[in-house]
């Protein structure tokens, strides 16, 4: 038997302590959060305040020698914490995209922007 490993408390969960100050874990980390301040300026929420505008989404998808660099036009419909949706009025195309592969996206007109933009839903 090991003794090492049975003779040790310290199971997962268990808060691993620095003096009397214990590390946050799944349990204690929302008290510290609260403390800290709000970012909200997340790429979909900038998205979501510009929905109904013409962008350019630039993306790459690496394991692709087919389409490795892609450039998608159309307008914002949607955006999520992992996707955008946007639609291709001229020929009624309807995109998902995923932001694991965006690079930037451009916009022809000034684009909407509020750092303390905190979605409605």
């Amino acid at each position: 038997m090991n003794q090492n490993y049975l003779g040790n408390n310290n199971f997962p969960g268990t808060p691993l302590y620095a003096g009397n100050i214990p590390t946050p874990n799944q349990q204690t980390a929302s008290n510290y959060a609260s403390s800290l301040p709000l970012e909200q300026s997340y790429i979909e929420n900038i998205l979501r305040l510009n929905k109904g505008k013409k962008v350019r989404v630039h993306m790459t998808f690496p394991d692709s020698n087919e389409f490795r660099d892609r450039e998608f036009v159309g307008i914002i419909e949607q955006s999520g914490r992992d996707h955008i949706i946007l639609s291709e009025p001229s020929t009624g195309k309807w995109q998902l995209l995923l932001m694991i592969y965006v690079d930037f996206i451009s916009f022809d007109e000034p684009i909407n922007y509020s750092p303390e933009f905190i979605p409605s839903n």
